[in-house]
């Protein structure tokens, strides 16, 4: 009983975390000796930061937003450097505006930095948050002569260094795999959708009962078409909302996420679906698959090359997905047949993923914050 409520406290933690992290989008665009930048920063995180909600009221105000455009420029700008040849590049604010992500309202802050010369290689630093949110990441989007490429800036990466005549259509295709394996490592909820999925599949369900596989192969195939299906079901949607097909609002598929974690670890309780749990991972894959598009979308895919960003990142969330499966499915077998993986990993292991995701459901389907990060 320890062991099952020490992996519910464990599970029950990232529903601090949930599916959207604290994140801010900075564009760049190269052109000669002069940096133009865009930075879209929450106004959930500046508030924590520097306090914008002048009258306590629980809501952030245009005019309240005005009043502290200026020490939002001096606050962001003195955590994020550019240097152009190892020569540093003044940044100066050019505008302010503000606009709606899908987890809400961002302060768009434009600027300039003006280097000495068109620089050969570029150098960024970015440090936004870093002292009290570890788990903050700041997006980049780099543009340079029709050419694109991003990364992630985090703590233990908080520089990056560009050599700019390098910068080519492989690069781009590399960067946004990189973009996809991070995304579905820190995606709680589209690993715990899997987990749930994958528990069963080292078992089966006879009389009402979970007796252990007799050989690995079966388990390997049950895995094989529940990834399979769940890779070629997101990767659908990936692409048509990725391209502008279709478009879905974000409380709805965010929403619709949380509840097929719901009923994924649920059917592991009181079985419905046992033997074809690949039909699930399609039906729901289809939803999971607007909640990449949602993070590409953010990360802005270069015109030039679009279908290329599309392919390196949606094979980066397989990779990444792959990963997880591979650490998983050795261990679970090995687990198979004992006590303690019928009645802690998937018994409580399933009570604590359902806790987890009913509070992501109802934090985002009633726009509430049950647990504080």
């Amino acid at each position: 009983m320890s062991r099952a409520l020490a992996l519910l406290l464990l599970l029950a933690s990232f529903a601090a975390e949930a599916h959207k992290p604290s994140d801010s989008y900075l564009h760049l665009n190269i052109d000669g000796a002069r940096v133009s930048g865009q930075w879209d920063i929450a106004l959930r995180d500046l508030e924590q930061a520097i306090g914008l909600d002048a009258n306590a009221d629980g809501e952030i105000t245009w005019g309240e937003l005005r009043a502290r455009q200026a020490d939002i420029a001096a606050y962001a700008l003195a955590r994020l450097s550019v240097s152009g040849d190892e020569k540093n590049c003044p940044l100066s604010v050019t505008g302010h505006a503000v606009d709606q992500h899908s987890d809400g309202a961002y302060e768009v802050l434009r600027f300039a930095a003006d280097c000495e010369a068109a620089p050969a290689a570029i150098e960024i630093g970015y440090s936004l948050f870093f002292d009290f949110d570890a788990q903050h990441k700041g997006l980049l989007n780099l543009a340079y002569q029709g050419r694109a490429q991003s990364l992630v800036f985090t703590p233990e990466q908080s520089k990056q260094r560009f050599v700019l005549g390098e910068m080519s259509a492989f690069r781009q295709f590399l960067s946004y795999g990189r973009e996809g394996v991070w995304h579905i490592w820190i995606g709680y909820d589209h690993i715990l959708f899997l987990i749930s999925l994958l528990l069963p599949a080292v078992l089966l369900r006879q009389q009402r009962h979970w007796l252990p596989v007799t050989c690995f192969g079966d388990a390997f195939w049950d895995v094989f078409k529940i990834v399979t299906s769940f890779t070629v079901a997101h990767s659908i949607t990936l692409s048509l909302a990725a391209l502008g097909v279709i478009s879905l609002p974000s409380r709805l598929v965010e929403s619709a996420i949380a509840a097929s974690v719901v009923l994924a670890a649920l059917n592991n309780l009181l079985p419905v679906v046992s033997g074809r749990r690949w039909v699930v991972a399609f039906a729901f894959g289809l939803i999971h698959g607007f909640g990449f598009a949602s993070v590409l979308t953010e990360l802005g895919l270069p015109r030039d090359a679009l279908v290329l960003a599309l392919v390196g990142f949606n094979l980066g969330v397989e990779g990444g997905q792959l990963t997880i499966v591979t650490a998983f499915l050795p261990l679970a077998y090995y687990l198979r047949a004992s006590a303690f993986y019928r009645r802690v990993v998937l018994f409580a292991g399933s009570v604590a993923i359902v806790a987890v995701a009913t509070v992501w459901l109802l934090e985002r389907a009633l726009n509430l914050k049950l647990i504080s990060a």
